[in-house]
């Protein structure tokens, strides 16, 4: 073994223990949170609902350090393949895993006794060679100089280990991205357009709308194995272009394509799967509601049986690209009484006529209406999310999802199509941080403060670093949860990996507008449109807040020792 795959090899398990020390607080007060919230010998939402300060902490530590294990995993891949070029990366990881230490054993500390620890537990993992490991890696000149080294590569975070199809994908998407995205995305997002022609009817040719339906039914993923490392590939690539006018335009499909292949009758799969993989219709998801936002079982959009079908009564907010969509994923509420929950929502497929702009509204002969205005919105343009109102609006019989048998199984179907969307937008997350970054090291070379570029300064080349660890640790929980996605688990994970990769892309565009100065603050630099368009992450497909208290925490505390 060579100097240098010694040291590195050294370096990741030190970072190792760091992390499986944190690991062991964070399982204890798992433990110490599930004694407190249990009723009879199953967890009780409404006592969890009693700690959700600790739960929200406890979800975020969680998600940080499964982040960290990644990279770690990562960088460890590259040392058994090529220990000479492992280093920088493993550099970058070890940086990471130090932050995700202190970050997660600083939220413990701020309250011992909320999360049932002794001080000196604490205490004890920040000493002895945990306390060497971070001292060496947080030190200011250290990071200084890994900075120094993400400036001379120009921010190239090394191999990405993809396989050679995928790194097919993300290098024809990423010539797209460049060729065609990125120049129209500043008047989109400026005079808050519709996605253009020149970007969608290309990407329709080049498959992108099938790239989660197999090929069986007019797709391009392989029949009975699904890609979602693909998926989060072209979507990362896209992303970087522009979130609003390419990133996002795979969700959609993804969503509904998911739900048709989970629930779909055979005749729904035949029919609507091949018109999705070619982006003919397009099609938009109507799910959340004024008052119901993440809290699905709420849904109050009423449908009710007619000759012939059902008519849907009520509103749906935040339907993204609902106005040029040919069909909506609606969920409704099939059985009046609320006391159902979730067990009285079903989901249709809803035609209409495509428009563009920001209003429209459609006239069925029966008499029923569909009206539709964009929300205007902080950034995420070009997609347009839709206020919906449904008024006695009828969906034929067959549209229901799942035909008779779909009645009731809504939120499910919901569900499988969700899952695959956080993942998404993890990807979507990494995408944009890669474009901030891109352009923050360009301007830091570029820009001349006190006779120097302002990338020679220390705190310049730190915030660089930390920026490339927390790149490379979003970009590998990302294709790690896709990769356990594509074997049939991780969807926990890519909860986890949404939210962590959301929260970090809102710090991560600030650093990046900071370092441009008041001109990151100019309408005229897109590192503002990063900047307003990242704050949309944390928001939907699932609220941070959602993501933590009612699937992360509930999840760890319910499989706790």
């Amino acid at each position: 073994m060579s100097d240098v795959s010694h040291d590195g090899g050294a370096r990741l398990g030190q970072a190792g223990a760091a992390l499986e020390t944190t690991r062991g607080l964070l399982d204890s007060a798992l433990s110490v949170l599930k004694s407190n919230t249990l009723d009879g010998d199953r967890v009780s939402p409404a006592k969890l609902d009693n700690y959700q300060l600790v739960s929200y902490e406890l979800s975020l530590c969680w998600a940080e350090c499964t982040s960290a294990d990644f990279v770690l995993q990562h960088a460890r891949k590259l040392l058994d393949e090529d220990p000479g070029a492992a280093g920088f990366a493993g550099r970058l990881a070890a940086l990471f895993c130090a932050e995700a230490v202190t970050s997660s054993v600083g939220r413990l500390r701020a309250r011992p006794a909320d999360f049932g620890l002794e001080e000196e537990a604490i205490a004890a993992a920040l000493a002895g060679e945990n306390a060497t490991f971070l001292a060496g890696q947080l030190a200011a000149d250290s990071i200084a100089k890994l900075g120094d080294e993400v400036l001379a590569r120009d921010g190239d975070l090394g191999a990405d280990l993809l396989d050679e199809n995928h790194t097919l994908m993300r290098d024809t998407f990423r010539r797209f991205s460049d060729d065609v995205v990125a120049p129209l995305a500043e008047e989109v997002h400026r005079q808050d357009l519709d996605i253009p022609d020149e970007i969608l009817e290309p990407l329709k040719e080049m498959g992108m709308f099938g790239l989660s339906i197999p090929e069986n039914y007019g797709g391009l993923q392989e029949d009975g194995k699904e890609d979602t490392v693909g998926m989060c590939v072209v979507t990362e690539e896209l992303s970087r272009g522009s979130l609003g006018a390419a990133g996002s335009l795979i969700t959609r499909p993804e969503i509904l394509s998911r739900a048709l292949l989970k629930g779909g009758t055979e005749e729904q799969k035949q029919h609507w799967l091949p018109q999705l993989a070619v982006g003919d219709p397009l099609c938009a998801v109507a799910v959340t509601e004024p008052n119901y936002g993440s809290d699905v079982a709420g849904v109050r959009l009423k449908a009710s049986p007619v000759e012939g079908g059902w008519s849907l009564n009520g509103a749906k907010t935040w339907c993204t690209f609902g106005g040029k969509a040919g069909v909506l994923m609606v969920l409704a509420r099939t059985n009046p009484d609320m006391s159902s929950g979730h067990r009285g929502l079903s989901m249709f497929l809803v035609e209409k006529p495509v428009h563009s702009g920001h209003a429209f509204e459609v006239d069925q002969d029966s008499g029923g209406k569909l009206t539709g205005r964009a929300i205007a919105t902080l950034g995420y343009r070009g997609m347009h999310s839709f206020e919906l109102f449904f008024d006695d609006f009828f969906v034929p019989a067959e549209n229901m999802m799942g035909g008779s048998d779909g009645e009731g199984k809504g939120f499910y179907l919901a569900m499988a199509g969700f899952a695959g969307g956080r993942i998404q937008t993890a990807a979507r997350a990494v995408g944009l941080m890669r474009a901030a970054f891109e352009r923050a090291i360009s301007y830091s070379k570029e820009r001349v403060v006190f006779d120097h570029p302002i990338a020679d300064y220390q705190l310049t080349r730190v915030k660089i670093a930390r920026m490339a660890a927390h790149l490379l640790a979003c970009r590998q929980i990302t294709y790690g949860v896709s990769e356990l996605m594509d074997n049939g688990a991780g969807d926990m994970e890519a909860s986890g990996a949404k939210l962590f990769a959301s929260k970090t892309a809102e710090w991560f565009t600030r650093e990046a507008l900071q370092i441009h100065g008041g001109m990151g603050y100019a309408e005229e630099t897109p590192v503002s449109r990063y900047f307003a368009d990242a704050r949309v992450l944390s928001i939907f497909e699932g609220a941070e807040e959602t993501l933590a208290l009612k699937v992360i925490t509930r999840s760890l505390v319910e499989n706790a020792a």
